[in-house]
């Protein structure tokens, strides 16, 4: 738009006031009637109307005409709390219309719903440049195991021992367990997620895991195999473990990120420490576990923990009433044999047999399932406790 002279928007103002058309004032004073009209809608955006205050100078006039920051006052008093929209949006059913339609009840001069979403994005794209992914509260728990270890002296024989670190996040709060293990195997893989959801206070729909062997058996794109005890763990606490799909790191994203943090922010404080024990090493984990899920986030202005409460914690489902007891699934042929409190069951099998070692009661399959369950070698008893369950797969 042509700037005009401030002697020349002052006819405009007044000629409108007197109530001549566009079409009129354009004529009379030689400008195109687009100019006219964009000059009389900034004199209604900043509520200017004729006859102006005298002591309204040219420069006045032109800063109220031209000014952004006097014009765009109102907008910025109206400006939405973008990181309480942002935590707003991880809880069950909350969208950005909604949202929207909460701001402009507050504020009805404010921004308009294309707007308002345009800015959210502006703003959250500020965040990371990566694209973003949205975890509902309570939905989703992320599994994994940190790349370092942690080195622990052996105080009989002074031998240097490596414990796993293991690392579990929520996608909503990005509320943060970490333990030391020594090992990655099945039994500390069970463990460690009976352990994390004691210290949640509840379960996830979802765990979503990394397809390391103690957890799937088969990885696949499409159709990956659970590890069975495994499997029994997410029945036990009515959860389902969806892995991410091999070689896409960002499926898991949350956990990797959780990872880079604990490393960082407890193992990194740790390298001088000797310790003697896994318990030593979890002692010293713990505080400085509670720092880190303390520590306000500067673009949320919120701690892992508050959120936690806010967010997470209403939406996770209980825990069930005993935890789940570690057992383990094994195989055997048609002609092995299993010695049970001094009994032998002998009988001929038709198919393979899968035997669950728990060091619960004996518990067995019905007799009138297909063929009765017979035997196992003694390749298994080294893996059999003091009981076992069958079951006739």
């Amino acid at each position: 738009m042509k700037r005009l002279s401030m002697r020349k928007i002052r006819d405009v103002l007044r000629l409108s006031a007197e109530g001549l058309s566009t079409r009129q004032i354009a004529a009379s004073l030689a400008i195109g009637r687009t100019t006219l009209r964009g000059y009389l809608d900034r004199a209604a955006e900043v509520s200017l109307s004729w006859p102006l205050p005298p002591e309204m100078s040219d420069t006045d006039l032109e800063h109220r005409l031209f000014d952004r920051a006097y014009q765009n006052t109102k907008r910025i008093a109206a400006q939405p709390d973008w990181a309480c929209i942002h935590r707003e949006l991880r809880r069950k059913g909350v969208t950005l219309s909604l949202l929207w339609e909460e701001y402009r009840a507050d504020h009805p001069e404010g921004y308009g719903y294309s707007r308002f979403c345009e800015l959210y994005t502006r703003w959250e794209g500020k965040l990371s440049p990566v694209m973003r992914q949205r975890h509902p509260a309570g939905e989703r728990l992320f599994v994994d195991y940190a790349g370092h270890t942690i080195d622990v002296i052996d105080p009989s024989t002074g031998e240097v021992l490596t414990a796993q670190l293991f690392v579990a996040t929520l996608g909503a709060s990005s509320y943060t367990f970490t333990e030391a293990t020594w090992t990655q195997s099945l039994p500390d893989w069970i463990a460690s997620h009976v352990r994390a959801f004691g210290f949640l206070g509840g379960v996830t729909a979802q765990i979503v895991s990394d397809n390391l062997k103690a957890g799937v058996t088969k990885a696949c794109f499409y159709d990956p195999v659970i590890n069975r005890t495994y499997g029994d763990l997410a029945a036990h606490y009515d959860t389902a473990v969806v892995p991410a799909r091999p070689h896409k790191p960002k499926d898991k994203s949350k956990v990797e990120g959780a990872v880079l943090l604990v490393e960082r922010w407890i193992l990194a404080r740790l390298r001088n420490h000797q310790f003697f024990s896994l318990e030593e090493v979890n002692a010293a984990i713990r505080p400085l576990l509670d720092r880190l899920n303390e520590k306000v986030s500067r673009h949320l202005g919120a701690s892992r923990r508050q959120l936690f409460e806010q967010l997470d914690k209403p939406a996770l489902k209980p825990l069930p009433v005993a935890p789940y007891v570690y057992a383990e699934w094994k195989k055997c042929s048609k002609k092995e044999l299993i010695p049970i409190q001094r009994r032998c069951l002998q009988s001929r099998l038709t198919g393979p047999i899968a035997i669950r070692s728990n060091q619960g009661k004996l518990r067995r399959s019905p007799r009138n399932a297909a063929t009765s369950l017979l035997a196992v070698g003694k390749i298994l008893r080294p893996l059999v406790a003091d009981a076992l369950v069958f079951d006739i797969e």
